[in-house]
């Protein structure tokens, strides 16, 4: 709590508003609130936590600068803070960072290194690189004067709003943010609720809570890659045990609906890791059914890349439970569609249409319809039942998602012995290079999909035919390469349109 109310954070951060979304309030029959920490200078609460812990530094420690590993937020803002300081800050970066965030650095001041494939790598550069030199390591989370810092939100939020408040929820990767924010409001306000919201392909603030102790995630995903961490840290831990009363997990969709949601309350456009606050309140509200509840969701962050907005507003209709996706096999026959259409689809709009030719007999029909919640869905699934229908329900399969809504009618008969794998390549010159000498020559790509959708990694879908040495020497060869990969061999839509 000292540190908190001592912290020195308003030399270089504002104190950012606390906006109601009025509209969205009225809808949903609750008092909901978002906490800009968009207006930062950085765009970022990171800001926050970098500049307490840097302006506490000793005078010998200022002259041999600061160093951090970081691909985004943190690393802005440590320059950042460095800078206004007069201090010299070095950030050691992944090769696999975006221009974008290698210019937003130095922008501010910083000097980039770039070292390694991914951000452990880039982290134990960074480690050698304090010790060999002195520089103080500024640690993006499990710091005492960082978390600290990150707390003054939690000051802010009271005095704000002092009136009645029933949860905050709080976007959680390493944990400093809710670590620090649950600490402060625990203290004056224990009744108010302290909600985290992480992604459910990166949760490990939620499993660790659940298994009483740290857990190391194999590995995490890379959409809301704010908060892409696989491991929280030891006093963040520590302090969401004791100040935290639950973790929400959220998938891609609601989080795509989530980035809507703010648009639409501030017509200002976050990042997906900004966005998580919302979304759990969002998805808090749809399963709890509360109402006349005062609610406050934290926006982290809007440091999004323009290039992702297509691939978020093609996900916020499913994240909305407003659409949904099926595999449909209807008879070769004429009037086939026109009865599927009719008798089926009704006055539902189609969303999407994916058809081809694929025997004389029948043929697969990859479909979008609008819905107006989750449980008409099912009932759509069961109306084609009963009508006669083979159908499979794609909403929730990310290959058909990310890949195959784009590719139906890619069948082949020449490919023999195929085995289809779901990638993510860094998106930097040169990672298709290095995935085909890794793999070597032995085997002959049958199928490959790339879309770009704006992120640090994009999603390839590659088809290997059979060939060469044996299938567990293809594992290793994969697994050496070091790009995160997923097998769908197996996957029904595959077998269905590909």
């Amino acid at each position: 709590m000292k540190q908190i109310l001592t912290s020195r954070v308003y030399e270089a951060a504002i104190e950012t508003s606390l906006d109601e979304a009025e509209a969205l309030s009225q809808q949903l029959g609750n008092r909901i609130l978002l906490k800009r920490e968009d207006q930062q200078p950085v765009f970022s609460f990171k800001l926050r936590g970098a500049y307490n812990r840097i302006s506490q530094l000793s005078l010998a420690e200022r002259r041999k600068g600061v160093i951090t590993a970081s691909a985004g937020n943190h690393a802005q803002g440590v320059v950042f803070a460095a800078n206004q300081l007069g201090i010299r800050a070095v950030v050691v970066m992944p090769v696999t960072t975006p221009l974008i965030k290698i210019k937003a650095v130095k922008r501010y001041g910083g000097e980039v290194t770039l070292h390694g494939n991914n951000f452990s790598e880039a982290a134990e550069k960074a480690a050698r690189l304090t010790r060999e030199s002195g520089m103080v390591f500024i640690h993006p989370f499990d710091d005492e004067l960082v978390i600290a810092g990150q707390g003054t939100i939690g000051d802010e939020l009271l005095r704000q709003n002092p009136g009645p408040l029933d949860a905050v929820f709080i976007p959680v990767g390493g944990g400093g943010l809710i670590a620090g924010v649950a600490a402060y409001i625990k203290e004056l306000r224990p009744e108010v609720r302290i909600i985290g919201v992480e992604p459910r392909d990166s949760d490990a603030m939620a499993r660790s809570l659940e298994a009483g102790k740290r857990l190391l995630l194999p590995e995490v995903g890379v959409f809301a890659d704010g908060v892409a961490v696989k491991q929280v840290g030891r006093l963040t831990f520590t302090l969401c045990r004791r100040y935290v009363d639950d973790i929400i997990r959220v998938s891609t969709d609601e989080l795509c609906s989530g980035i809507k949601a703010i648009y639409q309350a501030t017509r200002s456009i976050v990042e997906p890791a900004g966005a998580l606050g919302m979304t759990g309140l969002l998805k808090y509200i749809r399963e709890s059914g509360c109402s006349d509840q005062t609610l406050i969701a934290i926006n982290s962050g809007a440091n999004m890349n323009f290039e992702r907005l297509r691939y978020v507003a093609e996900r916020t209709l499913i994240g909305e439970q407003q659409e949904a996706l099926f595999a449909v096999t209807i008879p070769e026959t004429r009037g086939s569609l026109k009865r599927f259409c009719h008798d089926l689809v009704g006055d539902r709009n189609i969303t999407e249409f994916n058809y081809r030719l694929s025997s004389r007999e029948q043929a697969y029909i990859f479909v979008g319809i609008s819905i107006s919640h989750a449980a008409e869905r099912a009932e759509f699934g069961r109306r084609l039942n009963a009508a006669g229908y083979h159908n499979l329900d794609l909403t929730d399969n990310d290959l058909a998602k990310n890949h195959i809504r784009y590719m139906v009618g890619g069948r082949s008969t020449e490919v023999g012995g195929e085995r289809l794998f779901r990638f993510w390549f860094p998106e930097t010159p040169g990672a298709l290079v290095r995935f085909l000498d890794g793999v070597g020559g032995e085997r002959n790509i049958s199928l490959f999909h790339y879309r770009m959708q704006g992120g640090d990694f994009g999603r390839v879908l590659i088809g290997l035919e059979g060939g060469g040495r044996g299938e567990g020497e293809l594992e290793g060869r994969l697994d050496r390469l070091g790009y995160r990969y997923q097998e769908e061999t197996a996957n029904p839509a595959y077998r269905l349109f590909l």
